[in-house]
């Protein structure tokens, strides 16, 4: 079980990361949430050992990790880090990138390793092919499945998917995780994307500024949700009065996403005017004004600009 303690970790005297706690027992996956800046990438650095943490500990199976100053060669042997900056040889076949990361004592069993790494990450057609000529998504699939090859007990990705077209991302995501669930290696992802991290993820930490702003699992984490800054990471929300929509006196506001609201055929003290609908392919999201703001909810149908409606709010979910 890898256990991280971070009580502080500094640049040049600026504060990057403070008060981080976890664990990530065998073969769990945690997401590491937030926007850019937060620290999610130097926090996988000071895991994986490339950057010293004077501040806090770093433990895995009871073994203390003491980090880049006191190892010969930066970076744990039963971790790997696939880095925005893919670390593959551009002057070499996919093939040879792979097999670079194996024995080379038994030919036919390094070559099926190959093949079974290149069908995970889809590259099976792209075998024999110099890396200098690949996409920047097709690179990251390489980089993604050198990370593979001799099965680390962690795996650390710092935004994995990110130059990987949007029609191949779901299916390869899909493949990866589930790789690793069989094989038990333990994940841990740096990412922006709330989607992958909610279907994906055993456990997420959200950062702000280098803090812990959420920690649970994936639905704990979105019934938490409380702020505009955490809402934000799961789409358009809104920040109501409770007093809107209950028989609450105090002033108090709330997160409503917009599949919480829908539109009441009673007069409501939710009254607003639609400023724009927007396709979303099975549904509209409804653009309107409600009290000199702007609010979001979902609709079936397509609502002309400048038509009032009263609205409620349903359970939330």
């Amino acid at each position: 079980m890898l256990k991280v303690e971070i009580d502080s970790f500094s640049y040049s005297e600026k504060i990057i990361l403070k008060d981080i706690q976890f664990t990530l027992k065998p073969g769990e996956h945690l997401s590491i949430l937030g926007e850019s800046g937060c620290g999610k990438s130097t926090l996988l650095h000071l895991v994986y050992g490339l950057l010293h943490l004077e501040n806090g500990t770093i433990f895995y199976n009871e073994n203390k990790l003491l980090g880049p100053t006191k190892t010969l060669v930066p970076g744990e042997p039963f971790m790997k880090l696939v880095a925005q900056e893919f670390n593959i040889m551009p002057f070499t076949t996919v093939a040879e990138n792979l097999g670079s990361h194996l024995s080379g004592l038994d030919g036919e069993k390094d070559e099926r390793r190959i093949d079974e790494l290149l069908e995970v990450v889809e590259m099976e057609a792209f075998k024999n092919t110099m890396v200098k000529n690949l996409s920047g998504g097709q690179k990251q699939r390489v980089a993604l499945a050198k990370a593979l090859a001799n099965e680390p007990e962690i795996l650390l990705l710092d935004e994995p998917f990110s130059n990987i077209d949007v029609f191949r991302k779901n299916k390869l995501q899909r493949k990866i995780f589930n790789y690793l669930k069989e094989k038990s290696i333990s994940c841990i992802t740096a990412t922006h994307d709330s989607d992958e991290a909610l279907a994906f993820s055993d456990q997420i930490l959200m950062l702000k500024n280098g803090t812990e702003e959420l920690y649970g699992t994936p639905e704990i984490i979105y019934k938490k949700v409380s702020t505009e800054y955490q809402a934000g990471f799961f789409g358009e929300a809104n920040l109501l009065p409770k007093n809107l929509f209950s028989s609450e006196k105090a002033f108090e506001e709330t997160i409503i996403f917009p599949h919480q609201i829908k539109i009441s055929e009673k007069k409501t003290p939710f009254e607003v005017t639609v400023k724009k609908s927007y396709f979303k392919g099975n549904y509209y999201l409804i653009e309107a004004n409600f009290s000199d703001k702007t609010i979001f909810f979902n609709h079936s149908i397509l609502l002309e600009k400048g038509e009032n409606y009263y609205l409620k709010i349903s359970e939330k979910d």
